[in-house]
Formats: C-alpha cells, structure tokens, sequence
C-alpha cells in the first residue's frame, strides 16, 4: 500500500507532555502544566452542573447540526445562524478549510512561525505552501500580500500570533483586506480572542459586512476552559459556509461539548474574570523580563515567549525535572526561548522562581 507521497515528510502534532507521565518519570508529585495554553481556572461552574445533569444520555448521537449552540452564539456575536460552522476544536475548522480550497497546484499564504496546522493541512492537501517570515514577531503583510497569485486559495492571520502573541491592529488589517483578491480567501484565526485587552484589534466580524472573502476562527478551548471537549467555530458568509459544509465530518462536536459551549456563553462574568488576571499574569512576567533584561514579545494571548539567550530545550529540560511543563522554543522557531502558559499567579511566582535559579 502506498501512502500519499506528502504524508511521509510530515510528523503528527507533538502535544506537551501529560502531567502523570512527568509525575511518573521525575519521581514528582506536584506537577505544573503551562505549555498548552489552557485556562488556569478550568471552567465556568455553571458548566460542571450542566454536564452532571446529562450524564444519563451518552448513548445518543449529538445533533449534527448543534441548532441550541448555534441559536445562542448567533445572537451573541450579532450574526446569522447559517454562518456558523462548528469544528472538533477550530483545529477542525482549519482542516475544513484546507480540504475544501487546496489541492495541487494552488498555494497558500501564511507567516512563520505561526501556528502550525495552517501548513500541516496544506501539505496533506498537496498545495504550495508560501511562508512569509515574520518581524518581530509580527505579521509582515506587505511581504504576504507580494506572494499572492491568480492560485492563491488561502492567506492565514493568527491574530495574535502563536507563538508570539503579538496583534495586528484594525487598520493595518484593513488596509490589508483592502488590497487581497476577491478570489482569496483571508482566514483570521482568533483563538485567543477573549484574552485581548487592546482597543485597537480588530472588530472582525463587523468585515462580513465590507469583505465577502473573510472567515474568522474561534475556540472555545482556551479562555472557556473548555479544551478537553475540543470545540471552536468559523464565522463567514453564508455562501462560504454553505460550499465548505460538505467537508464537514457528521456529528463532529459532540453533546456534551455543544452543551458545555451553550452555558459557557452565559457566564460572561467568568471570562472577564479571567481576562483581568490573565493581564496580571503577564505583568508578572514582564516585571521578570525587565528585571533580568530579557527580551519578549508583548502578548494579547494567555501565553508569552521569551528569549533567554540559552538553549530553549535545555531550559525547558530543565523546568521539567522541578515539575514544570512548558514549551521549548526550539521546536516553534525561537531555539532559545520558551513559551510560557499565564498560570495562577502562585503558578507564576513559582515557575519565575525556577527561573531566575536558571539563568
């Protein structure tokens, strides 16, 4: 048997290492998990008493067409039903996109580093894959706009960016949409979209009205605690949903996740709580940085990257075996830094603690 020729260069997502399993190699029985970019503070409470409550119905299919999360979260982002697209995580939704636009001999746009699934999917699909470098830390979108052709499918802004959580402001992004061919499509990937603080990020989903050629990508994942039920959703035109709906897996997100994401909305209290000290979070990273005269990117994500000028993989070694999992920046582009996940703030004052021991 014969696999596509593009798969064999390709390895699967490398997720962070699961807390029992460092627990088990390092002898530890507190361990800190900061790599994923998951939400400190779990969930809403409202969410926990509601799964309880539907425990009794896990021998019945999901509705594949999720019409009581679609109904509240249409009204809550001021759209219509019928622009919603639901994923397994907006992981998925990149996915749907990538299977539905790219094949051989199209292309695609996209920064680097950036997230890594925009160019794991293009490779499956066969395309081009066009990387446009970025500076510092930041979208270079004049540079991106010069690589687009008459094959060009799909130009991706992670925005903010992972790894770095910088963001591209409304009228740079406008300016932008201004000038990218009709025939393309602009994938504004906001997975981090509830931790900004920034007034001027875009006001994306008001561009529906002005671009027919933009999709907007959010999760549930990270601000509503809500990653370990893998849901997000794309926000387009209803003609653009409606083409790549097919590619769609049949009951892709399951019920207690459709469920979950329903009562999340709810809780808006939660998420701005979360926000505040997701910021506090990061001051304390920043006041670190300062005090040791590192350089980092200032983040609008729960999550900030930071160049220690050493080797990244040994640090985060290093953090490992004192029950610390972050990422190394070897493997996301940045070789000597790390990828720190905003914690708790007693999770910070530890893990800086670690730290300065360090360096």
């Amino acid at each position: 048997m014969i696999i596509k020729e593009q798969l064999k260069e390709l390895k699967p997502y490398q997720p962070g290492k699961p807390i029992d399993e460092v627990k088990k190699e390092f002898n530890l029985k507190k361990v800190v998990k900061l790599a994923s970019n998951e939400n400190p503070f779990g969930c809403s409470e409202h969410v926990k008493q509601a799964i309880m409550k539907r425990l009794n119905e896990m021998a019945i299919y999901p509705d594949g067409y999720a019409a009581q999360l679609r109904t509240k979260l249409a009204k809550h982002l001021g759209v219509g039903e019928k622009q919603l697209i639901f994923g397994n995580g907006s992981d998925e939704v990149v996915q749907i996109i990538c299977r539905s636009y790219l094949k051989q001999g199209t292309n695609t746009v996209m920064a680097t580093p950036t997230f890594p699934q925009y160019k794991h999917n293009a490779v499956i699909e066969g395309a081009e894959i066009r990387e446009i470098p970025l500076i510092n830390g930041e979208h270079d979108l004049q540079s991106m706009l010069n690589a687009i052709d008459e094959q060009t499918k799909i130009v991706w802004i992670c925005n903010p960016n992972n790894p770095t959580g910088a963001y591209i402001e409304e009228e740079r992004i406008q300016a932008f949409l201004d000038q990218v061919p009709k025939h393309v499509l602009v994938v504004l990937d906001e997975a981090y979209f509830e931790y900004v603080t920034k007034e001027d990020y875009p006001r994306s989903i008001s561009y529906l009205n002005t671009y027919e050629n933009v999709m907007i990508l959010r999760t549930f994942s990270k601000a509503y605690g809500l990653a370990a039920l893998r849901i997000g959703y794309g926000i387009s035109h209803e003609k653009i949903i409606q083409e790549i709906e097919p590619a769609r897996e049949p009951f892709n997100t399951n019920a207690l996740a459709q469920l979950a994401a329903s009562v999340a909305l709810d809780d808006q209290a939660f998420i701005d709580y979360c926000r505040k000290e997701n910021q506090k979070g990061l001051e304390q990273y920043y006041d670190f940085c300062e005090e040791y005269q590192l350089n980092y990117y200032p983040s609008q994500g729960n999550f900030i990257l930071i160049d220690f000028k050493k080797d990244g993989q040994e640090l985060f070694e290093a953090l490992l075996k004192k029950g610390y999992i972050v990422r190394s920046g070897k493997a996301l582009g940045f070789p000597t830094s790390l990828r720190i996940t905003v914690g708790s703030k007693e999770q910070n004052e530890e893990i800086i603690e670690h730290l300065k021991q360090l360096i």
